[in-house]
């Protein structure tokens, strides 16, 4: 790939990054007024381990299913 191929794909990525950030930092400014009650930072970290088990285990599952033959295109996995 040449250099500015390079840059004309990565240019717009590193311009969304950097707008998600702007975005994340002003959110996180404004609304720094009103502290997270006890029952919130519950429902972020069951929020957070219930993203993560669900992640796991679908990523297992693509791994099992690639080391088993499933995603074979012939068809010739076990059945």
């Amino acid at each position: 790939m040449t250099t500015m191929r390079k840059w004309i794909l990565l240019s717009p990525l590193f311009a969304l990054l950097a707008a998600a950030i702007w975005f994340a930092a002003r959110s996180w400014v404004h609304l720094a007024g009103a502290p997270i009650p006890l029952y919130g930072w519950l429902a972020i970290i069951g929020g957070v381990t219930f993203s993560l088990l669900v992640g796991s285990g679908l990523m297992a599952l693509v791994f099992y299913s690639s080391r088993h033959g499933y995603d074979d295109l012939d068809g010739s996995g076990p059945h």
